[in-house]
């Protein structure tokens, strides 16, 4: 189009049905990355993996008389009150234009606003197959993969008639757009729930004992007796659902009772969300959420653009943009009705796509996910929208993507059921001896069966019963059913209460994980989160951290540094204070001027100002003017004024005029560099659907926008075509090196020096870890332009492998570029980084980073937050083919004399000489891994190894035969850092750690690119940054800052360890001398072994689980070292679990031995001896927990003490209860002096050789542990000494 308005092309004549040849249209190629990074998209963001393909039938055409009204094309993204649209990525499709008149500017397409960061999912030359196979099964959310719901190919559209309800809803019967997250109904919550519940194949051992004594033969207690453990179980855990259950039906029900405008009889009324269907037209007014999914007919602005928060859906603040088709949207405009028909893909979760087409007024026109709002948006800066319904309900697509993390299960969990294994060994032997000891005596007496006292097959009353005979099996079956009796009453040698005990625990520990307010993240307002209780223990034992850098290591906020111009560096490469205004580095004064107040100010380089605002020619300053022209026009953000600022800055500020202005952007790089060029005074304040004004130093320049290619994983850069004023055009491009300099022209020795010198820059900023950036352009003559506009064109409407045809369009342009510079941005370390780290590689633990970043920026990194040392040994694997990467590892494995070998029983522990600590060895379990040839550990003593590894590398490594000998060097060397990483590998680095040792992994990271990983990990933190949520919705804990994970490991990962471990010990020991003891005596009743589990001794065991400190927090951070316990599996391993078995022997024989004895002589009957027994066990259970407890508090005093009181209580209630058996012993037992010291005597034969073993231990082999608490004691007695010395 010429600057007067005039079509630049005319539609071709040749046909009455034809397609635009050229329309004033841009498209965006792809889609920015997750983080939109500059310098790290192309390695982080993931290629279209949902690409729509159509029929013939389905391409679009234009009859000559829709052309010849000028038709417009759609708008996409852009400013408020302006029209942008997008004919680019997969998220979008073609529409029919109107040509530009004189009036109206031709329309650009600005994609990137649109862009939802999408879930990790990256596809490299098919590596890491087995990966992507664990992942499809642990991921229920993040799904990645071709969607099959294609309405083009697979299945039938969705028809829907638009201000048309019922003919839309009668013929398909759609689902109303009432929501329900909540599992249960009054009628299906009891099947349901206990259809959940007995997937614990524990419940359905319970079951069936319970279902053994229905039995007559087996009824070894009292039927209801007998179900009261179980019930007991599923009871509580019912009651914590039901209740979880009843919030989300109250959330349900808020949500539906909400109003919506809805068009009704011409007017919009008021109408409940529940009632909302589809075909229904609403309107939806400013703040307001949208109801449902909608596609836009309508806006407030006449362009049809609106803005969109999409915080309640991915969880980012930044405002995008949805636009109305200009069909529509020009109707509504003009207050008239929309009559139409959307035909749209069947409901499926992939947000990030949305394929449909509209019958309007006769004409079809594509629709794309730039025109649909989904339900849980906010509408924001737009006065009003209005769009039809297309999905409602539980089929939008928020509701179809609210699905829960993968589960997953603790390390300890899985070791506590080999040892679950050992105790139904036993329990079987037990039950073998009493059913073989049955047999036995009933083949001794079969004779005297009908005159034995306590055995007789005849009854001899009188009555109806006179002379019958009892029901008699045969010595066999009644050996057997003596066999399953057994069972019935020794049944809790398998703990049930166990399971309960370990929720509420859980539960516990992660409440006081959310309280802690060390976790509290000021700058986000985000607290710690716990999303999963199945791991907490797994905390205290993490071997391997995986880290993402951007916004986990790093704060994810730009600020521009420094800038390459024509081969001269302008600025500074730390952040140091610039120098003050109107003084230049050379000294000469300049006073710039400032009409726009940034929301961030932004250090400048005077000597540039000077170059660029003094009048000066020559090419440094042509170039520096394009350099900047291309920051301020080559991006996706949208200048928003903020008018409070503004006012506050006419206050404060000499200069009243200047107005404050702040740029919305998904993409932190792109509005630093933006923010950058108005420093400079190249200021972008508005952006419409064909043009762009930026204000160069008090001029306004208005520039009409092309055509936009946005960045991708492929081509890793972006431009954009502009026509100047004077009807010049250009392609300004910027992207990362690695694809920038392959196409820069090939000129004279200048261009030649340029570049070198670019490129030493760039290594320079690197070296000190900031992010760069290329910049470059090139003049379109009219030829390639119009060849661009054509293949453009054929490539925008094409629905299949419609991004493949945009690169090779934009390849058209992209090449003999004149290099114009390059920028260095900085992305500060988050505080705490540095010393975390360095505590972390204390505790033993292995750190890794998994980056996109370029390698020297990553190491530099490495560098700043101790990761790396500067007397490290770099091993650099940088290989471009399989061969060259076999190679590569080959030599640095013979080099540092790295092996593959059997553990054996030997474990090396070698001296980190840079930290001046052993690490703490692996486990020794049958697994291959890394050793140090003998005699040659002097030899790499002074220092340790670091690894450094690109992905392209890891591309052959990961799908080859070479993850062996990745294994064995990674796991050799100290640190290693992942360069250049797509997702997908980011998992495959965890995957080959996970499945190769049985050591626990922990994946951190902040962005959708984390995702995989986080999922992959043993245990996953996502981190509430500045991209998104999708990581702290796939993860397992969430929390502000990186530093915290310090926190969360060495304090709470190891008080979880530490009770969890001895919780499940305990109770193992708890439960089993109580069934020892039953084994000896059998003379217990029905509800003292009920009562024992869950009411005796249950509330202590919860107590500790969930308050006992061994130690404080103040010395496991002080001492990283501690955190080896975890590692060295002191809290819970099967050595300690066979000790306790056998010290739950003797406890056992002491219980049974020392009451026999005492009364041997006496007249007490077995009944009364149960009672002694019963209240001895209770008092030696207890007692032994005493002993182990590390802080005394009042509530541990109270579960303790009040427990046994407690006990004492039952006891005499029951035994008041004359049908007992037991009826009123316990009075006559209490009287007497034996009574208590019998007691007395069974606690201290008991306990005596445990104690005994705990005094020798401790002072001849004591633990890390044992030695810390003593200082701990040592150091508050000193503390207590100077206070009381003070005070005297």
């Amino acid at each position: 189009m010429t600057s007067g308005g005039e079509p630049l092309l005319q539609l071709s004549e040749s046909s009455t049905h034809a397609v635009p040849r050229h329309r004033s249209t841009v498209s965006n190629l792809g889609s920015l990355c997750s983080d939109a990074s500059f310098s790290t998209c192309m390695h982080e963001a993931e290629p279209d993996l949902f690409e729509v393909k159509g029929d013939k039938e389905n391409t679009i055409v234009i009859d000559d008389s829709f052309a010849k009204s000028a038709v417009e094309r759609s708008p996409l993204p852009g400013s408020r009150n302006k029209r942008f649209h997008s004919a680019g990525s997969h998220f979008s499709e073609p529409s029919p234009l109107k040509h530009p008149t004189r009036d109206r500017k031709r329309l650009v397409s600005w994609g990137g606003m649109e862009q939802i960061s999408r879930p990790a999912s990256f596809e490299i030359s098919g590596t890491t197959s087995r990966v992507q196979e664990k992942l499809r099964k642990s991921q229920a959310l993040y799904k990645s993969g071709q969607v099959d719901d294609n309405i083009f190919r697979d299945q039938s559209p969705r028809l829907v008639y638009i201000d048309d309800p019922k003919r839309t809803n009668d013929k398909y019967e759609f689902v109303t757009n009432e929501i329900r997250t909540s599992k249960y109904t009054l009628f299906n919550f009891l099947p349901k729930n206990l259809f959940i519940q007995f997937h614990r194949v524990a419940y359905l051992y319970f079951l069936a004992i319970a279902a053994l004594n229905q039995l007559p033969p087996l009824a070894v207690f009292g039927r209801t007796v007998s179900l009261f453990p179980l019930l007991f179980v599923l009871s509580v855990t019912a009651i914590k659902d039901g209740y979880e259950d009843w919030r989300r039906y109250r959330s349900d029900k808020k949500e539906n009772n909400r109003e919506a405008h809805v068009l009704q009889s011409e007017c919009f009324e008021m109408k409940k969300w529940k009632d909302i269907q589809a075909g229904e037209v609403v309107k939806i007014h400013a703040d307001e959420t949208i109801p449902c999914d909608i596609v836009l007919l309508g806006t407030s602005d006449p362009s049809g653009i609106a803005y969109i928060q999409t915080m309640n859906l991915d969880g980012e603040s930044n405002l995008k943009t949805r636009y109305a088709r200009q069909e529509t949207a020009s109707v509504v405009a003009e207050g008239g009705t929309v009559i139409g028909l959307v035909r749209c893909e069947q409901p499926n979760r992939n947000i990030y796509e949305f394929t449909a087409n509209m019958d309007f007024r006769g004409h079809k026109f594509p629709l794309s996910q730039s025109n649909i709002i989904l339900r849980g948006c906010q509408l924001k800066n737009t006065e009003w929208v209005i769009g039809v319904v297309v999905y409602t309900g539980q089929e939008t697509k928020a509701m179809l993507n609210s699905a829960a993390s993968p589960a997953k299960r603790s390390k300890l969990e899985s070791h506590m059921n080999r040892e679950t294994l050992w105790l139904s060994v036993f329990l079987l032997i037990m039950c073998s001896v009493v059913a073989l000891g049955m047999g036995l005596w009933l083949q001794r007496h079969k004779e005297q069966l009908d005159r034995l006292p306590y055995y007789r097959k005849r009854y001899f009353t009188s009555g109806r019963k006179a002379g019958k005979t009892y029901k008699f099996y045969g010595i066999p079956m009644e050996t057997f059913f003596a066999f399953l009796s057994s069972i019935i009453v020794f049944q809790i040698m398998i703990p049930i209460s166990l399971y309960i005990t370990m929720e509420l625990v859980r539960l516990g520990q992660s409440y006081f994980m959310i309280g802690d307010k060390h976790m509290y993240d000021n700058s986000s307002d985000s607290r710690f989160q716990c999303r999963s209780l199945n791991i907490n223990e797994d905390l205290g034992q993490i071997r391997y951290i995986f880290s993402d850098k951007t916004g986990t290591l790093t704060q994810n906020k730009m600020e521009f540094r420094t800038a390459s111009i024509h081969g001269k560096m302008h600025g500074t490469l730390s952040s140091a204070p610039a120098p003050a205004p109107g003084q230049s580095l050379s000294g000469v004064t300049y006073v710039p001027r400032k009409r726009w107040k940034l929301k961030s100010e932004v250090d400048v380089d005077f000597d540039l100002m000077e170059l660029l605002h003094k009048g000066a020619q020559g090419d440094d300053r042509n170039v520096a003017h394009e350099f900047f022209l291309t920051l301020a026009a080559c991006n996706t953000v949208i200048p928003i004024f903020n008018q409070r600022a503004s006012l506050e800055h006419a206050e404060t500020d000499v200069e009243g005029d200047a107005e404050a202005i702040d740029y919305q952007g998904e993409s932190p790089d792109e509005q630093a560099l933006v923010s950058a060029a108005s420093a400079y005074g190249y200021t972008l304040f508005e952006r419409t659907s064909g043009h762009i004004v930026i204000d160069v130093n008090g001029e306004k320049l208005r520039l009409d926008v092309l055509g936009l290619h946005e960045f991708d994983s492929v081509r890793k850069r972006m431009s954009v075509v502009i026509r100047f004023p004077d009807n010049s055009v250009k392609v300004l491009v910027k992207g990362a090196d690695t694809s920038m300099f392959s196409i820069l022209a090939n000129e004279m020795d200048r261009e030649d020096h340029v570049q070198t010198a670019t490129h030493a820059h760039l290594v320079e900023y690197s070296s000190v870890g900031l992010r760069t950036l290329v910049v470059a352009a090139r003049d379109l003559t009219d030829a390639e332009l119009e060849e661009w506009q054509q293949k453009y064109e054929e490539a925008s409407t094409s629905l299949t492998d419609r991004s493949a045809k945009l690169r090779q369009t934009a390849s058209l342009i992209e090449r003999d570029l004149r290099l114009l510079g390059a920028t260095g941005i900085e992305d500060k370390l988050q505080d705490g980084v540095p010393e975390s780290i360095e505590s972390l590689r204390q505790a033993g633990i292995k750190v890794w980073v998994l980056t996109g970043d370029k390698q020297e920026t990553a190491i530099s990194i490495g560098l700043s937050c101790r990761l790396l040392t500067s007397d490290m040994q770099l091993i650099i694997i940088n290989g471009t083919s399989e061969q060259e990467c076999k190679t590569l590892l080959a030599e640095a494995k013979s080099k540092y004399f790295v092996t593959s070998g059997s553990f054996g029983d030997q474990i090396l522990k070698r001296k980190d000489a840079t930290n001046g600590y052993l690490e703490i060895p692996h486990d020794t379990n049958n697994m291959e891994t890394v050793s140090w040839n003998p005699g040659k550990e002097e030899e790499l003593s002074s220092s340790s190894l670091a690894l450094i590894i690109d992905g392209n590398s890891l591309v052959y490594i990961l799908e080859k035969d070479l993850e062996s000998e990745l294994f064995d060097l990674a796991t050799s060397c100290q640190v290693v850092v992942c360069c250049r990483v797509a997702p997908l590998q980011k998992a495959g680095i965890v995957d080959l750690i996970k499945s190769r040792t049985d050591d626990l992994t922990l994946a951190i990271g902040d962005g959708a690119n984390d995702v995989s990983m986080i999922q992959m990990a043993d245990v996953g933190v996502g981190i509430c940054g500045q991209e998104g949520r999708q990581a702290v919705m796939a993860s397992d804990f969430a929390m502000g800052q990186f530093r915290f994970l310090k926190r969360l490991l060495l304090v709470h990962g190891h008080w979880n360890y530490h009770r969890v471990g001895y919780l499940v010990l305990y109770n193992f020991y708890r439960n089993a001398v109580f069934v020892l003891m039953l084994f000896w005596t059998q003379a217990l009743t029905d509800w003292s072994s009920v009562f024992y589990s869950v009411i005796y001794t249950s509330v202590p065991t919860i107590v500790v689980g969930i308050l006992d400190k061994d130690l404080s927090h103040k010395t496991l951070l002080e001492h990283p070292k501690l955190y080896g316990a975890g590692h060295r599996q002191e809290s819970y391993n099967l050595q300690l679990f066979w000790i306790t078995m056998l010290d739950t022997l003797w406890q056992s024989l002491v219980l049974f031995y020392v009451p026999l004895y005492t009364y041997f002589e006496s007249t007490l009957d077995i009944w009364s001896l149960g009672s002694l027994w019963t209240i001895s066990v209770v008092l030696l259970v207890n007692m032994h927990l005493a002993m182990d407890i590390q802080r005394w508090i009042v509530i541990t005093h109270a579960a303790i003490w009040g427990s046994i009181i407690i006990t004492y209580a039952c006891m005499v209630v029951l035994d008041s209860i004359p049908v007992f058996p037991n009826y009123w012993t316990i009075y006559q037992l209490a009287v007497t002096p034996t009574y208590w010291l019998t007691i007395a005597l069974i606690l201290i034969v008991a306990l005596l050789p445990r104690f005994l073993c705990k005094v020798v231990y401790q002072m001849f082999w004591p633990s890390d542990i044992q030695i810390a608490r003593e200082a701990e004691k040592i150091k508050k007695q000193k503390k207590l000494d100077a206070k009381t010395e003070h005070a005297s």
